[in-house]
């Protein structure tokens, strides 16, 4: 009897233990362009998010990865998604894109026209969802720091925004609103009006405090 009672514990002890074993770190990817390539590399905006987790002792539970190329826009994701991406079988990925498809307009006649940019992003989010990832939507930010929409890209930015915002509606996708949220902070924040230099180092591209400014909207974002 003894003997046997000492398997049962010993059984009970086992499936204890396994009860208890961590989970596997949920593999969360940033998809995107060079705002994404370079938030992987040093106080980029991936990395602080980590830290962030580490500092409540949540990193052991997620494991981030920067997919950023430099330039890219709404047709460039598309098309390398499936390498890039869902081959990497992520549980959550954050879709950060907007800036090139409006910006290239301008800079050099190479955006993207608005309802291409809407039927692409709309490919892109189902492959993602139908691969089982949790997909996160975010607005492109800005192109310029100015308030008042006093920068030249304004009103399209805004359009594209609208319409990821719609995409994330008609595919059930969490939001980070990026473009809103940084609205209401440059309202407060930017009492000089400046074009750069408050959360940007050139009007897109973050600087330190942009980096954390984008780090904690997109950790609040993070799906369960």
């Amino acid at each position: 009897m003894k003997k046997s009672g000492g398997f049962v514990l010993l059984a009970f002890i086992v499936v204890a233990i396994s009860a208890f074993r961590p989970l596997p770190a949920k593999r969360v990817i940033f998809f995107g362009d060079s705002i994404t390539q370079q938030g992987a590399k040093g106080n980029g905006y991936i990395n602080i998010m980590h830290w962030m987790l580490d500092s409540t002792g949540h990193a052991f539970q997620y494991d981030l990865i920067g997919a950023g190329i430099g330039g890219n826009k709404i047709y460039d994701l598309l098309f390398r998604v499936d390498d890039d991406v869902i081959a990497k079988k992520p549980d959550i990925v954050y879709v950060f894109i907007g800036v090139n498809d409006v910006w290239a307009k301008t800079t050099s006649h190479t955006g993207t026209d608005p309802d291409r940019f809407d039927a692409f992003y709309d490919v892109l989010v189902k492959k993602l969802q139908k691969a089982g990832s949790k997909v996160v939507i975010c607005t492109p930010m800005c192109i310029g720091e100015k308030k008042g929409h006093k920068n030249p890209d304004d009103a399209d930015l805004d359009r594209y925004s609208q319409l990821a915002r719609q995409v994330a509606y008609r595919n059930n996708c969490v939001v980070c609103d990026l473009r809103m949220l940084f609205f209401t902070w440059n309202e407060g924040n930017n009492p000089t009006n400046k074009a750069s230099g408050n959360l940007t180092t050139d009007g897109v591209h973050f600087n330190d405090a942009g980096n954390t400014f984008v780090a904690k909207e997109m950790l609040k974002a993070l799906p369960q």
